[in-house]
């Protein structure tokens, strides 16, 4: 075994201890010192002698020298550097003798594989994805020496700064190598402290929050960001700039980041020196265009800056978007929009005048799509809002990559720029990292409703990778006993048209809130489409077959309501319905910006035996103060009204409380049958709930996964028809209180992830009531997301 030893430490540059193989008798050179013999003459014949592996005929093809030509010691140098170049080579020998050109090679080896020795923090597949060297590769120096230096590299940014990589050569049969990288990961270089300097306006806690380094201790074996990594450094101060210049600080700017090595070497102190500078505001806002058909006037009447409000960074690119999206919008593909800041240090004060210029023609030449190895090519093309041939658009290529990141199938993607076959062609790489969508879960749970919870499911929302979601689940509780399975297909027949079906029976047990169970089986049709790029329409049809079931003892004793009693037996619902909706909040999952609302209309009776027409309708607003605090306004409301002469049975009312109106239980507030002993209720045609929620910080770590909110619930459920009033026609039963009231309430909810799931616990005090309507203060539960 020959060993090829090299040691490369983070301070200071890399520094070759050792290098040497041993192959035979034969040393390895460099093209310095190979040895071209200075001679002049014609080429009659070429000899290649050495080669074991490669054709002589292929290597005298790589010679810019053939037979019969005239050559000197110029043309056998630059003879001898092409050779160099194929890699194949560790050494290369010309000479001439008479009319015979001798090539003398030594072969470099082939890799037969590459082994990693003593990492255990870091993959073999992770290192793999850093190196260039694979095995059938060509093994050459440079190479190893290249990829060492990835591999500390990779250590480095994983925190281990003083990790040490040796690589050892094998020599086989054949001219072949096994390459073995033995690696010493050293310690993790910690954080100990984080401290800022220069700091008036915001306190060293609101900066730890904006910085993404953080400080080391023993319940963060989780997190990956309090180890010491320069790039990170980097990154932090950028984050502080943007936080600053968000926030009117115009000539903030961060001095210095210094990171100290403690004496007994365990970890970094690091220290950032700020100067804050005093807020500013917007002045003047214009825009200037060199483009006839474009009036700056008009633009500037686009733009969501004012003069007088506070300066803030993502304002100016906010504008800058605005305006290349207004020129491609009125043919203008190719615009550059430039901001030009003018600072008034006496009125504190920033001009900015937005230069709106012609830009290179640039078309897109092709798009690759890298790292999807299960999710098909077509799946992620058809979220580009460009395509092959199309002229390039900035704001295009920044909502393609963000519509592809909504999928939810990659853990990263970057769309970067790459040559063109031209000067005005451009490249797209699209680069994803995919992340597992496929889920088997079974949990078991208890909650204050359900009691014992059960829930054993599969979901797959990349199905074979054409971006298909399909569901099984079966949820067993005291309360409801559910089976349903769903597939749906989001480009249906290659269009942007969502289609899917739901299948399911399930059953709930009413009987601690009123006095009878219901169950259903059936199923769902349903299509959507986008109608524009922030609101989208859902088409549906139902099918199913209702059965409310209340015990005969209880009918012949009259311990329930006859209206109660009339509605026993099975039902076939038939309808048809819509749902708009209209989406500009700037996360999905957890808004903290902007609102949305929906409508939805269901129309039951288009066959079988239930008829009635339901109205729902749902909205939301959000404002984040920052990160901690998130205020929201939410509502929701809903009428059914019979048709047809008939009424609404007691199945298709509405019940709220509980998860949907606290401090209240399930089925707690409406209408309600005070005359029996459970108080049963009966559910209304219409409902009004709002709620009004603020995020708080609960001064906990981020990786325990726990938040807290504040709220208050406020709304009414009600409206019977009158004959569900009435004990006989023209009687109505005293029992049956129906007052519609306003309810309130209001409390602190803690949601918790959980190893074991999402946990939530709420603390509610009621309001304002009726005094029928049952109220709960505590109330915790578990729900298992698929």
């Amino acid at each position: 075994m020959a060993d090829l030893m090299m040691h490369s430490r983070r301070h200071g540059a890399a520094v070759l201890t050792g290098l040497a193989l041993l192959m035979g008798s034969t040393a390895l050179m460099t093209p310095a010192a190979a040895f071209a013999q200075s001679q002049q003459g014609v080429v009659q014949r070429i000899v290649v002698i050495g080669n074991e592996r490669i054709e002589a005929s292929t290597i005298a093809s790589y010679l810019p020298i053939q037979p019969g030509e005239a050559v000197d010691s110029a043309r056998i140098d630059l003879a001898l550097k092409t050779l160099f170049r194929t890699e194949l080579f560790a050494d290369v020998k010309i000479d001439l003798q008479g009319g015979d050109l001798n090539i003398r090679v030594v072969e470099n080896p082939i890799i037969n594989k590459v082994v990693f020795e003593g990492n255990s923090s870091v993959k073999d597949d992770k290192i793999k994805e850093e190196l260039t060297i694979r095995p059938r590769g060509i093994f050459t120096r440079a190479k190893v020496q290249s990829d060492v230096q990835r591999i500390i590299e990779l250590y480095r940014r994983s925190g281990r700064i003083s990790a040490t990589v040796t690589p050892k050569v094998v020599e086989l049969p054949q001219k072949r190598v096994d390459l073995i990288f033995e690696i010493n990961e050293g310690p993790k270089s910690g954080v100990l402290d984080v401290n800022f300097l220069g700091n008036e306006q915001y306190s060293d806690g609101d900066l730890s929050d904006v910085v993404v380094t953080k400080e080391s201790a023993w319940y963060k074996f989780l997190s990956t960001n309090d180890n010491y990594d320069p790039d990170r450094l980097e990154y932090d101060k950028e984050q502080l700039r943007k936080h600053y210049r968000n926030r009117g600080y115009y000539d903030f700017r961060v001095v210095s980041a210094v990171a100290e090595l403690a004496p007994n070497k365990n970890g970094f102190a690091i220290t950032y020196t700020l100067e804050e500078g005093v807020k500013y505001k917007f002045g003047k806002i214009s825009v200037e265009t060199e483009l006839k058909k474009l009036d700056g006037t008009v633009l500037e009447q686009l733009l969501p800056i004012r003069a007088g409000e506070l300066y803030q960074d993502e304002k100016i690119e906010q504008a800058t978007d605005a305006l290349t999206f207004a020129a491609g919008a009125a043919g203008f593909a190719f615009v550059d929009v430039r901001p030009r800041y003018v600072p008034n240090r006496e009125t504190k004060t920033v001009d900015v005048v937005f230069s709106v210029r012609e830009g290179p023609r640039v078309y897109i030449d092709r798009i690759d799509i890298v790292g999807n190895n299960r999710t098909l090519d077509a799946v992620i093309r058809r979220e580009m809002l460009v395509s092959e041939g199309d002229a390039y658009n900035r704001v295009y290529v920044d909502r393609s990559k963000s519509q592809i990141r909504g999928l939810g199938y990659f853990k990263e993607v970057d769309i970067e720029e790459v040559p063109g076959t031209a000067p005005d062609r451009t490249g797209l790489r699209v680069k994803v990292e995919e992340q597992p969508t496929g889920e088997l879960s079974f949990s078991a749970g208890y909650s204050s409703v359900d009691q014992l919870i059960i829930d054993l499911g599969i979901s797959e929302r990349n199905f074979r990778g054409r971006g298909q979601n399909l569901r099984a689940r079966v949820s067993v509780g005291s309360l409801r006993q559910q089976v349903d399975f769903s597939f749906t297909e989001p480009r249906f027949l290659g269009r942007d048209l969502l289609a899917g079906v739901d299948l399911y029976t399930y059953r709930y047990d009413f009987s601690q809130q009123t006095a009878f169970d219901t169950s259903s089986t059936g199923m769902n049709l349903r299509v959507g489409f986008p109608l524009t790029s922030n609101a989208s329409m859902g088409l549906r049809y139902v099918l199913r077959s209702d059965n409310v079931d209340v015990a005969d003892s209880l009918c012949t004793t009259g311990s329930v309501s006859t209206s109660l009693c009339a509605q026993r037996g099975s039902r076939i619902t038939s309808s048809l319905g819509y749902t708009v909706r209209l989406d500009r909040r700037n996360d999905p999952q957890r808004p903290t910006r902007g609102f949305y609302v929906e409508l939805s209309q269901d129309l039951a009776g288009i066959g079988g035996d239930v008829n009635y027409l339901r109205t729902e309708t749902n909205g939301g607003w959000y404002y984040g103060f920052n990160k901690d605090f998130i205020f929201s306004a939410t509502g929701s409301a809903g009428y059914t009204a019979g048709w047809r002469g008939d009424t609404v049975r007691i199945n298709d009312r509405f019940y709220k409380g509980g998860n949907t109106f606290r401090g209240f239980e399930t089925a707690g507030i409406g209408p309600r049958d005070t005359g029996t002993n459970r108080g049963d209720a009966l559910g209304g045609k219409m409902y009004a709930i709002g709620t009004a929620e603020l995020t708080v910080p609960t001064f906990l770590p981020e990786q325990y996964g726990i938040k807290a909110s504040l709220f208050t619930d406020v709304g009414t459920v009600g409206l019977l028809d009158d004959v569900d009033r009435q004990t006989t026609p023209g009687v109505f039963n005293e029992d049956i209180r129906d007052d519609l009231g306003l309810r309130a309430s209001a409390g602190l909810s803690i949601h918790w992830r959980s190893p074991m799931g999402p946990i939530r616990f709420d603390f509610s005090q009621v309001l304002a009531k009726e005094d029928y309507d049952k109220t709960e203060t505590f109330r915790f539960s578990t729900s298992t997301r698929f």
